[in-house]
């Protein structure tokens, strides 16, 4: 690993984070601040490239999780969907977004979701270690889907004007985390439903579903009502939250490493996930389904890699939420008392968690299949794959900004760079 990164201050990180877009090979041909790089592009190394994605989407070890919920008194939660720990938050574990990538190598796709904690990374000696085991881990669960880069054309629709010059040109590399919110959703409502809520359809002004029978039974109560444009609202601002922290932390690490880039937003994410592929451009490949509720196709995963709780991945709803428990008490669980935990009795807290009953299960998949027989989607408010916000890295042509800002405009990271991390690749 390369010497200096891990004693990088988190302070000076902060401090010293700009969005730094000219990157080695770049040009703006006009204006104030006209520059033609001198250099060609230089693209991230595998090793640069792994470093970022495992501070976006890397595992740390075990979350502590959603200790308490006044349903369950005597219990451990059972709100959490997953208990691993990452470098970036998700609300519960649940959504857990992936991270796709693309540069002049190629496109690829990395998902922790699913790891479960690596011992060698709670049992490192320091920071170095820590991080190795971070980047190896990230390689293993990283496939690439392509050779080419992310075929995204320089213009509108696809791209906002103030990025036609600089996003996903030679040399950059494009970070692109999506959310799944089906499973969010999913998670939201399991959470309201065990506490005695009625979920109503406040745009239809009528309840989700039929909810007298589980009224009568005593698993809901009648005068408790979350409306579900609310929820999903909640579900929603979650994921961006998710996806919005993964980006962030990118960007942190592009300060330590000395490389250029930002935190950006002006790209069309129908665009990128593939829905103009009719027109010639693939993007990620993502299918997608149209409705009569929408004016825009509605993302619902890319097959075989990242697929959505929701058809055409499953028949119904009730297909969808049986995988959702499955994930969270099944083998390899959240609440599986096989697998660890950061407790100290691990398996007696997951014991002692009660599985999702019959009744409780048919209670969420009746919600669920009226929402999406309702509207045609699941969720109906929003797309069911989130895309917000993407990451750009570059290594910094430190003569544009030598010539028009003022001193101090780069750290000493970036002044570096080359020589820490690419003098051997110099040599050779």
């Amino acid at each position: 690993m390369q010497t200096g990164l891990t004693d990088f201050s988190l302070f000076d990180a902060i401090a010293g984070r700009r969005a730094r877009r000219f990157g080695l090979g770049m040009q703006i041909p006009s204006g104030p601040l006209a520059y033609t790089s001198g250099a060609e592009p230089l693209g991230l190394s595998e090793l640069e490239r792994s470093i970022l994605t495992a501070a976006g989407t890397g595992v740390t070890g075990w979350s502590f999780g959603v200790p308490f919920g006044p349903d369950r008194p005597e219990e451990h939660a059972h709100y959490t969907q997953r208990f691993t720990g990452r470098t970036a938050p998700t609300a519960a574990g649940i959504g857990t977004p992936v991270l796709f990538a693309t540069d002049d190598s190629g496109t690829y796709f990395t998902n922790t979701r699913d790891v479960l904690p690596d011992r060698s990374i709670e049992a490192s000696s320091g920071r170095d270690d820590a991080l190795d085991a971070m980047v190896d881990l990230v390689r293993t669960h990283t496939v690439q889907l392509s050779e080419s880069r992310l075929d995204l054309p320089a213009a509108p629709p696809h791209m906002l004007e103030p990025n036609l010059w600089m996003a996903n040109v030679p040399g950059s590399t494009l970070f692109m985390p999506v959310a799944d919110s089906s499973e969010q959703v999913l998670g939201l409502m399991a959470m309201a439903l065990a506490n005695g809520n009625v979920l109503v359809d406040d745009v239809a002004g009528r309840p989700a579903g039929d909810p007298a029978r589980f009224i009568r039974s005593g698993l809901l109560q009648g005068d408790k009502r979350v409306p579900l444009s609310v929820l999903q609202q909640m579900a929603y601002e979650a994921n961006v939250a998710e996806l919005a922290f993964i980006g962030h932390n990118i960007v942190l690490i592009l300060q330590a490493m000395g490389l250029g880039g930002l935190y950006l937003t002006g790209l069309n994410r129908w665009s990128v996930l593939g829905a103009f592929k009719e027109s010639g451009i693939e993007g990620l490949g993502f299918r997608f389904v149209r409705d009569d509720h929408s004016a825009l196709p509605n993302p619902v995963g890319l097959d075989g890699y990242f697929e959505g709780l929701c058809p055409p991945y499953v028949a119904d709803m009730r297909e969808a939420v049986n995988i959702f428990v499955e994930r969270k008490f099944g083998p390899e669980g959240a609440y599986n008392p096989g697998t660890d935990g950061a407790w100290v009795h691990a398996d007696a807290v997951k014991q002692g968690v009660t599985p999702y009953s019959e009744e409780f299960i048919d209670c969420l998949s009746e919600v669920a299949q009226y929402i999406y027989d309702t509207y045609g989607k699941f969720p109906n408010t929003f797309t069911t794959m989130v895309l917000t916000g993407f990451v750009q890295a570059v290594h910094l042509d430190t003569g544009f900004y030598d010539k028009h800002y003022r001193s101090g405009a780069y750290l000493p990271t970036h002044a570096h760079h080359m020589e820490r991390w690419h003098a051997h690749s110099a040599e050779g």
